[in-house]
């Protein structure tokens, strides 16, 4: 069993250390024997992989001198956490947990330079916040966002950040999973939690002091902004998972933020279940094994006045009940776990729009249109 917790570094346990290739007829061909390698291409195989090697170090150390000037650290009386220039009129992204109901921090910059800057918007929902500085723009180094939605699990990412008060640390590793949906801190009517989606998940190195810097990829653009890591709850170390908000909801959010200190989250009102064993879809009556079952709606809410159904018969396993809707598409678009719903919404969609959800009841294929709320 795991947890999660978020990456920020909380001042009062500053002291405890942390261990951290046709044939031309059936007949079979025979294989042609491979020569013995000689000394010559043992040689030339040798100095081909050291240039690869070299190539690689050579991208990394690249990326590093690049970038870092553009990374700060982010500092309130009770945590410590990352941050990165998000624009030279002295914009700088972190994560909301870093800076908690703080108005003003401090950032400290790798030259140095240390100054107050103003909290003007943060999310929930999204664990980013914007902080701006009056610092000359001559002296930030924005970094460059790439995009999110073109990255391939197993691409190499890179972090830099200040894990455990080791300012300007970088690590890399590579993207594990992408369009993850993980509980946010925002706690919904029915006791849950709602769930932040699109975000990456990666083994590159992260730990305490990590939140809110950047996760690169080789161009050295921000492909996410680092969130959390995974506790083993048994052991109470790190399991070596990490996540990242990715840079596409960056995009989305953050200018809202700076226009308007505030994002407003698409809402559906649903508590829903997924990747359920077969044989609790069975026991439910699913037609499907993939999709996002609606255990509840919320009264009220915009799921519930478009009509759309939640169990409503005890069974078996707690808190679960029979009768319930079956998500497997949204505006045509396949819903195979809720990853897939959450993701596209946050990234395409907003309060008051209209989106169509594909929906399975018992035997018949439904599709019900839904105006989205916003999230409370």
């Amino acid at each position: 069993m795991s947890k999660k917790v978020t990456l920020s570094v909380v001042v009062v346990i500053l002291l405890v250390s942390i261990m951290a290739c046709q044939a031309s007829s059936f007949l079979p061909t025979l294989a042609t024997p491979t020569p013995a390698p000689t000394a010559t291409t043992s040689v030339s195989r040798a100095s081909s992989q050291s240039v690869n090697i070299t190539g690689q170090q050579d991208k990394l150390v690249a990326i590093y001198q690049a970038v870092n000037p553009g990374v700060v650290t982010v500092q309130t009386s009770t945590s410590l956490g990352s941050g990165w220039v998000y624009s030279s009129d002295g914009y700088i992204v972190t994560n909301q947990h870093v800076v908690g109901t703080e108005t003003k921090v401090e950032v400290d910059f790798t030259d140095g330079n240390k100054v107050f800057g103003n909290v003007i918007g943060s999310d929930q929902n999204t664990d980013l916040a914007v902080i701006k500085v009056d610092v000359p723009a001559d002296q930030l180094h924005p970094l460059t966002l790439g995009d999110s939605d073109t990255l391939q699990v197993g691409q190499i990412v890179v972090a830099i950040g200040d894990p455990l008060l080791l300012s300007g640390s970088m690590t890399s590793g590579i993207i594990s999973a992408l369009g993850r949906s993980q509980p946010s801190s925002v706690q919904a009517a029915g006791g849950g939690f709602f769930a932040t989606g699109d975000i990456i998940q990666t083994d590159a190195l992260v730990n305490h002091g990590n939140s809110g810097g950047p996760l690169l990829n080789l161009d050295g653009q921000v492909v996410g902004v680092i969130w959390a890591m995974q506790i083993d709850a048994s052991s109470g170390f790190p399991s070596g998972i990490g996540y990242a908000i990715s840079v596409n909801m960056v995009k989305r959010v953050v200018p809202q933020l700076i226009q308007n200190g505030k994002f407003d989250f698409p809402y559906l009102g649903v508590e829903t279940r997924d990747d359920l064993p077969l044989d609790v879809i069975n026991m439910l009556g699913l037609k499907n094994t993939t999709g996002a079952y609606v255990n509840s709606v919320t009264p009220g809410g915009p799921a519930d006045q478009a009509g759309l159904r939640g169990g409503t018969k005890p069974t078996s396993i707690s808190q679960l009940n029979s009768g319930g809707d079956l998500i497997i598409a949204v505006d045509g678009h396949p819903v195979q776990v809720l990853d897939d719903m959450m993701s596209y919404l946050v990234l395409h969609k907003s309060p008051g729009d209209t989106v169509t959800l594909t929906v399975l009841r018992g035997d018949q294929k439904l599709d019900i249109p839904v105006v989205l709320g916003t999230r409370p």
